[in-house]
């Protein structure tokens, strides 16, 4: 390995959700995390609900803002277009009809 190049290996106590600690090594100073093995359903057998509530909401709420956002491009996009045309247009009137 090539020296100082690596990040820092720490020594860091890990804390859970459910208020479990315990010891182990990283490069980040602190680790906090939702479920450990002491409330993980798996190891306990015990049924636990995390916090979900929201996710779908939270969803449709961005589906919504993205769908909101293309229309606005869209009437941006046909305003402009009707200004160019409009533009255009008076241009156009004004030229005699011998010349067109």
């Amino acid at each position: 390995m090539k020296a100082k190049i690596h990040p820092d290996y720490n020594k860091i106590n890990v804390t859970c959700a459910c208020g479990n600690s315990f010891p182990s090594a990283s490069t980040s100073k602190e680790l906090k995390v939702e479920v450990c093995a002491a409330c993980h359903p798996f190891f306990t057998g015990q049924q636990r609900f995390l916090d979900t509530a929201g996710r779908v909401e939270r969803f449709q709420a961005k589906i919504d803002l993205q769908k909101k956002a293309a229309a606005e491009a869209e009437a941006k996009k046909a305003a402009k277009k009707g200004t160019a045309k409009a533009k255009a247009a008076p241009a156009a009137e004004g030229v005699p009809a011998s010349e067109k």
